[in-house]
């Protein structure tokens, strides 16, 4: 699989990255081995890029992945954790010695003395402007606990704040065929800034898989049952926002669109992988399959322009009134 640099920072990543919130929580109940599995799919497919976070199943996911790399030393995995989320929600709680205790938990739950990139996990607004914040994401880097820092953001404005730090290494978005906001400025200004662009929720929480209907009902203790308005989390984080039966009818739409040979989520995948600026794209997966098949997007061949005008104008007609006022 195709590797791209991020950014300026000297790591890249494969193209088709793996997202691992699936393994820690909130999208119903993955096994162990099933978690293990998708792991060793993924990078048998080429992936070399996993994205974790501290809170996702309160350090499960991290802690899967040291195991996995533990029986795999010969691997050269780039891993990616977050921060942040653990603690109530204001810029207070932003501080260095917080981010030293936070690293401390990442760093026992990874196995590792110094993590590849840390990202801020969408802290609250202020923090992007908060020079000491990023002060002290640079003692972090000088004291050797992680090689680089990003962020992963809510908002493009956030992005845009971000982007411009000299220190930060990347800049983690949701960007999909149903979230385009981004492609106008934050992916030219993230490329002239050399910083590089992580893509998440890229299937929309699963909608441009076309695999649901109205009628589909999720576990309860899966995010796309209990945050559909926002309860628990940034709104966005599911389905992209889109309102859901809005979205099961433009996701039809959508998979009408899939050329021979694709899946209606490879070219989802495919349309992102199409973007100028990104560098690496993070499904996640729940299955050795789903893993094996986002992978396989890599190898597809490039989407026609025919396609690419039609995708948008499916979200200029359906989604963009949604979604571009609030992110």
């Amino acid at each position: 699989m195709d590797e791209r640099a991020i950014g300026r920072s000297g790591q890249s990543a494969s193209v088709i990255g793996l997202g691992t919130w699936q393994l820690g929580a909130d999208w119903g109940d993955v096994e162990d081995k099933d978690a293990l599995a998708v792991l060793d799919a993924a990078v048998e497919s080429g992936v070399t890029f996993f994205d974790t976070a501290d809170v996702y199943g309160d350090g499960r996911s991290e802690q899967t992945i040291a195991t996995f790399l533990r029986g795999r030393p010969e691997l050269d995995i780039l891993v990616a954790t977050k921060m942040g989320r653990r603690v109530d929600q204001i810029p207070e709680n932003y501080v260095l010695d917080n981010f030293r205790a936070w690293n401390d938990r990442s760093r026992r739950n990874l196995g590792v003395d110094r993590i590849d990139l840390v990202q801020l996990h969408c802290p609250p607004t202020p923090v992007y402007s908060s020079d000491e914040v990023f002060d002290a994401l640079d003692t972090l880097v000088d004291e050797g606990r992680i090689a680089r820092y990003g962020v992963s953001v809510e908002t493009c404005e956030e992005a845009l704040t971000a982007i411009a730090r000299p220190g930060v290494t990347s800049a983690q978005i949701i960007l999909n065929a149903f979230r385009m906001k981004p492609l106008a400025e934050v992916l030219p200004a993230a490329e002239q800034a050399g910083v590089g662009i992580i893509a998440r929720v890229p299937l929309a929480s699963g909608l441009l898989s076309g695999k649901y209907t109205k009628d589909t009902v999720f576990p309860e203790n899966d995010h796309r049952t209990y945050n559909r308005h926002g309860e628990s989390f940034d709104q966005g984080e599911t389905f992209s926002g889109v309102d859901y039966a809005t979205g099961v009818e433009a996701a039809a739409e959508f998979s009408a669109l899939a050329p021979e040979g694709y899946t209606p989520a490879q070219l989802a995948l495919r349309w992102i992988l199409q973007q100028p600026g990104v560098t690496t794209v993070i499904p996640g997966a729940r299955s050795a399959e789903q893993a094996l098949a986002n992978a396989e997007t890599a190898a597809l061949p490039p989407l026609s322009q025919e396609t690419l005008t039609a995708i948008q104008d499916l979200y200029d007609r359906r989604i963009k009134a949604q979604v571009e006022s609030r992110w």
